[in-house]
């Protein structure tokens, strides 16, 4: 199997690494890839919606992405300890209707010694926002390196 580094047990510096590789991810907005970072058996609780393997997490994501469209998230690293990571997130997008909404979230991540994740745990929120209200303006795609995080953004 390969590995996906950084691997644990994380360091602050590679906490940090892992969850922009996560988001980078996200930002493809490409589900197989995604789907390449979980454990092939990888548990997931999203919302209030169970998942267990990436042929799952592949239907998953597919998806969400083809109604939330336009989708740009900023993750922020929370916490950190051995191969556990905390991270906090929001992320914007509209549906076909063209209603905008930020979506506020946690996850817990728990990864193997590989570099895997086996078990994301995620808790979110959704808020209906005005176009004017919009945060993330990035080009679709990886967040560029200078643009305000979550902290530097007041969410």
């Amino acid at each position: 199997m390969a590995t996906t580094p950084p691997l644990p047990p994380f360091t602050h510096e590679s906490a940090v690494e892992k969850v922009r590789g996560a988001e980078n991810g996200w930002n493809s907005r490409d589900p197989q890839r995604v789907s390449l970072v979980y454990t092939p058996d990888s548990v997931w609780r999203n919302r209030a919606e169970f998942l267990q393997g990436r042929e799952e997490i592949v239907a998953f994501l597919t998806r969400k992405w083809q109604r939330e469209l336009d989708y740009r998230l900023i993750k922020e690293l929370w916490a950190f300890e051995g191969n556990r990571i905390a991270v906090r997130f929001a992320y914007e997008c509209h549906d076909d209707s063209g209603n905008w909404y930020r979506s506020y979230g946690n996850e817990n991540w728990e990864f193997d010694e590989d570099g895997l994740m086996r078990r994301r745990i995620a808790s979110i929120n959704d808020l209906r926002i005005d176009e004017s209200e919009r945060k993330f303006h990035w080009p679709l795609g990886p967040r560029p390196d200078d643009h305000p995080g979550l902290s530097d953004l007041g969410l």
